[in-house]
């Protein structure tokens, strides 16, 4: 396999931007690709907010951040991914989006380039299917937020060969994550038990059982979880929930796994979390969680 030394990232939402930081934190070059500007622009601000923060914090020199910043570039164009070594695929949880975006880059990378994707629930040989090159695909599912999450869930599809897998595993731990193997299942492990325990807590917002900052109080108190699920929610966007429940339910049809509405009418008033400065708390403006 040829050596991995450029990463494309597909994609400039909160996953995309995040995935796209730890690979040029790893000292990786990293284009990312989005088909918007703004997207783009919002992306590079909310990166550089986040290592003035680890500069601040005296986790990064302003040295170091440079260097980091150097390796990293942008681009509306496809074809700008032409010269990575991996893809790595973070647009929305829709299959026929991303077999489109599969499709695109496989017009353009070289034979040798490895695709993967970020898909939380989604199945990879079904994603891989359209991608035209089944057996140099594979799934790493990063954890949110991605800059400041180690974990890594990485799949193989049916056909994906195991030269590819090995090779896209040690690129894993080159960026300083940690992977773990998982089978082509919906929602893989985290997702399995993640969304609907999400869910359950919408549930008790809506029924009114208590306000969200005491659900999340509870849960990371007793629990000791960094952070409570609606907090979470909000870092992810109700928008990305919706999409990921909904797949995960078509999957399996697990009740719990199905979108309370309370979370259809807060996407209606634009309440979608972080990215809008409300969901289920108000924020003073949009921006990339740690430092």
């Amino acid at each position: 396999m040829t050596p991995i030394k450029t990463v494309g990232v597909a994609g400039s939402g909160t996953m995309g931007a995040g995935i796209a930081i730890v690979a040029a934190r790893a000292g990786f070059r990293t284009i990312v690709y989005d088909t918007r500007e703004d997207a783009l622009a919002r992306a590079r601000k909310q990166t550089e907010g986040f290592f003035a923060k680890s500069v601040e914090r005296r986790k990064l020199t302003v040295g170091q951040v440079d260097t980091i910043l150097g390796n990293m570039s942008a681009t509306t164009d496809i074809g700008g991914l032409k010269a990575c070594d991996i893809v790595i695929e973070a647009v929305f949880e829709d299959l026929k989006v991303k077999h489109a975006v599969c499709a695109a880059l496989d017009d353009v990378c070289p034979p040798h380039t490895l695709f993967a994707s970020n898909t939380s629930t989604l199945s990879i040989t079904e994603i891989a299917a359209g991608s035209g090159r089944e057996d140099r695909f594979v799934g790493m599912h990063f954890c949110l937020p991605a800059q400041l999450m180690k974990l890594v869930e990485m799949s193989p599809g049916l056909r994906t060969s195991e030269s590819s897998f090995d090779a896209a595993w040690d690129f894993c731990k080159a960026m300083g994550q940690v992977p773990v193997r998982t089978k082509d299942n919906p929602g893989f492990i985290l997702n399995y038990f993640l969304v609907p325990f999400n869910n359950d807590a919408i549930r008790l917002v809506e029924a009114g059982v208590a306000a969200p900052a005491d659900i999340d109080r509870a849960i990371k108190t007793a629990l000791g979880y960094p952070m409570g699920p609606l907090e979470l929610l909000d870092l992810v966007g109700l928008d990305t929930h919706l999409l990921v429940a909904e797949a995960l339910y078509a999957s399996t049809h697990e009740p719990r796994a199905a979108v309370p509405a309370l979370v259809k009418r807060m996407i209606a008033a634009g309440q979608l979390g972080r990215k809008t400065g409300q969901g289920f708390y108000t924020y003073g403006g949009a921006a990339m969680f740690g430092g």
